[in-house]
C-alpha cells in the first residue's frame, strides 16, 4: 500500500527556489548541486525501482523530497534516505514523518543498509564515486540520474570513444540500460549539462575476477595511455622474464592483440587478463 506523506514536496522552478530560500540553502555550483523540479522525471525514476512489496530501498540525496514523494506514492519501501545537508534533513523529516528513515550524512562514507534497490539524483560532481560505491556494495538494482556524458561512458561498448575504465567497471558488477535524457531545464538552478537516467542490474554470484584490486591495476596500466597499442602496454604489467604473448594467449586475447588498442577489447578480455595475472607464479 502506498504511504501518504504528511506534506508535499515542492515542484516547479518557482516552488523549489522558494523552498530553498526559506530553508536558507544556496545550491553550490562547485559541487554541481541542482534540484530536480519535474515530478514526471521523479515518477519515471520511481517506476524503475520495481522491487517486491516490503523490500527495503535506499535513496541517495533526498534534497527537497520530490523523488522521495514519488517513491512513496508507488508504495516503495521501507525507504531510507541519506541526505548530507542538515537543513534538508530537517525538511525531509518534517515533510514525510515516519514514512521514511532519514539518515544525515555523506553517502560516500556513512554505512549503507542492505537493500533491494538504490535510487537517486546524484550530484554531478560526485556521481561517479557514488555509483562505484553502489557497485562495490553489490546493490541488486540501481537507478540513478547522472550527467549524460557519464551515463554514455558507463553504457559504452568496445570501439566507442566513450568506452573505457568506467564502462568495464560497470560491466564487472552487472549490466546497464539507459533511459530518458533529462534537460537542464528540469533542474534548479539549471546545470550546464543534461542528465540521464540509467538502470544498473547487479551481477548475481561471484565476480568474474579473483581480486577487484587486480583488475583496477590492469585498467590503470592499459587505459592511462589508451592510444598506444597493447603490444607496448601489456609488458608494463608484467615482471621481468614474463612473455607477453604467453600471457595474452592464456587470457584468450585475439591473435592480433599486439596491434590493437585497449578500447577495442570487450570487458571479458580484461577480466580474463586480471585472472591470469592473479594466478601466475611469482616472478623469480
Amino acid at each position: 500500500m502506498a504511504l501518504e506523506p504528511r506534506g508535499r514536496a515542492p515542484h516547479g522552478a518557482a516552488e523549489v527556489a522558494s523552498a530553498l530560500a526559506r530553508l536558507g540553502v544556496t545550491p553550490s555550483k562547485g559541487m554541481g548541486q541542482s534540484f530536480l523540479t519535474d515530478p514526471f522525471v521523479a515518477d519515471a525514476e520511481a517506476a524503475l525501482v520495481e522491487t517486491p512489496a516490503g523490500a527495503p530501498v535506499l535513496e541517495i540525496g533526498g534534497g527537497l523530497g520530490l523523488l522521495t514523494e514519488a517513491l512513496l506514492r508507488r508504495g516503495v519501501g521501507p525507504l531510507t534516505v541519506i541526505e548530507k545537508d542538515r537543513r534538508l534533513v530537517r525538511h525531509l523529516r518534517a515533510t514525510f514523518g515516519s514514512s521514511v528513515t532519514v539518515v544525515e550524512g555523506d553517502a560516500l562514507t556513512v554505512p549503507w543498509p542492505t537493500v533491494a534497490a538504490c535510487v537517486g539524483n546524484l550530484p554531478f560532481s560526485v556521481g561517479t564515486a557514488i555509483l562505484e560505491r553502489a557497485w562495490s556494495e553489490r546493490v541488486p538494482r540501481l537507478i540513478a540520474m547522472v550527467q549524460r556524458e557519464v551515463a554514455d561512458r558507463i553504457a559504452a561498448g568496445p570501439g566507442s570513444r566513450a568506452y573505457g575504465r568506467l564502462s568495464i567497471w560497470a560491466a564487472l558488477y552487472g549490466t546497464v540500460e539507459l533511459f530518458r535524457s533529462v534537460p537542464s531545464t528540469a533542474f534548479h538552478p539549471p546545470p550546464a549539462v543534461e542528465g540521464r537516467i540509467l538502470l544498473h542490474t547487479g551481477r548475481e554470484g561471484r565476480l568474474p575476477v579473483p581480486e577487484v584490486s587486480g583488475l583496477e591495476k590492469v585498467l590503470h596500466g592499459l587505459f592511462t595511455a589508451r592510444r598506444k597499442q597493447l603490444g607496448n602496454l601489456l609488458p608494463r604489467l608484467l615482471s621481468a622474464g614474463e612473455d607477453p604473448a604467453d600471457v595474452a594467449e592464456r587470457a584468450e586475447w585475439p591473435s592480433d592483440w599486439a596491434r590493437r588498442r585497449p578500447e577495442t577489447l570487450p570487458p571479458e578480455a580484461f577480466f580474463r587478463l586480471a585472472t591470469v595475472l592473479a594466478v601466475r607464479p611469482a616472478a623469480r
